[in-house]
């Protein structure tokens, strides 16, 4: 198995292992993120592989000194994170739909911003104050949110609402992202099933035929890179050449890559 997708940390797993892997098992302890933006990494204070965003759901497998071995729900993605990045609340009702936002003191613009959230967080809605949502962390303009099951129709319609975003390796965020994370956080903003790597993205609806013309919303594989379709000419992708969520022309990238040692196109996906 895959290890991103493998929940065993080397000396628990989860029961969903039981006669795959010789170790003792555990259902694990729900838990959810409690910060704006938490990493997920290869190992205890390692690297980072992907990132987690507030209110965000994990089943926590083992624990060592401060940080826990932890499978995601959206998509079964395993690393280790710092155990206080994660605690207990209500279950989340909303999503935030704007790229960004704050959390504040108070329902009012001039009240102090406790936090800045990324598209995608996830909040509990327990009451509103005008144009305020209330939720346990704090004051979220309630223009920003979307209830879950409301969700965008467009994944290259919320990409584009990201350009700009800094480059980050394993970034999820507004804050940062990289090629799949722009991917990952465009597609799940439409309600759309997808896994956090590029490698894993190939797999997501069928390939092209060699002759078949791209449309909005395809994606382009290279050899760990991918970029949404945005229209005949144009792509648009997180990517480490301007260190930014950019369009790029197609002609353009294909040429830029493939000179750069990065190699042809490997597929293309229709989602």
């Amino acid at each position: 198995m895959d290890r991103r997708l493998m929940p065993y940390s080397g000396r628990v797993a989860h029961v969903s292992l039981s006669g795959v892997i010789n170790a003792p098992l555990t259902e694990g302890l729900q838990a959810q993120v409690t910060v704006p933006v938490a990493n997920l990494c290869d190992a205890p204070s390692g690297s980072r592989n992907r990132q987690l965003l507030l209110g965000e759901a994990v089943t926590v497998i083992d624990r060592e000194k401060g940080h826990v071995f932890v499978m995601s729900a959206k998509d079964g993605y395993c690393g280790w994170m710092t155990e206080s990045d994660l605690g207990q609340g209500p279950a989340p009702t909303h999503w935030v739909a704007a790229p960004g936002t704050h959390l504040y003191a108070e329902p009012q613009v001039q009240a102090p911003d406790k936090m800045a959230l990324s598209l995608g967080s996830r909040l509990a809605v327990i009451g509103s104050w005008g144009a305020w949502a209330n939720t346990p962390h704090g004051f979220v303009p309630l223009r920003h949110l979307r209830a879950l099951g409301d969700w965008a129709e467009d994944p290259v319609t919320v990409a584009e609402s990201l350009l700009g975003t800094p480059y980050l390796w394993g970034g999820n965020s507004r804050f940062g992202l990289d090629c799949s994370g722009l991917v990952q956080l465009a597609m799940h903003a439409c309600g759309m099933a997808c896994p956090g790597d590029s490698d894993m993205q190939m797999a997501l609806g069928r390939q092209l035929a060699s002759n078949e013309a791209m449309r909005r919303g395809d994606l382009i594989f290279w050899k760990g890179h991918v970029a949404f379709v945005v229209d005949r000419d144009r792509l648009i992708h997180a990517n480490g050449h301007t260190m930014s969520v950019a369009y790029e022309g197609i002609k353009d990238s294909v040429a830029r890559i493939s000179a750069g040692g990065g190699g042809l196109v490997q597929t293309r996906q229709r989602v």
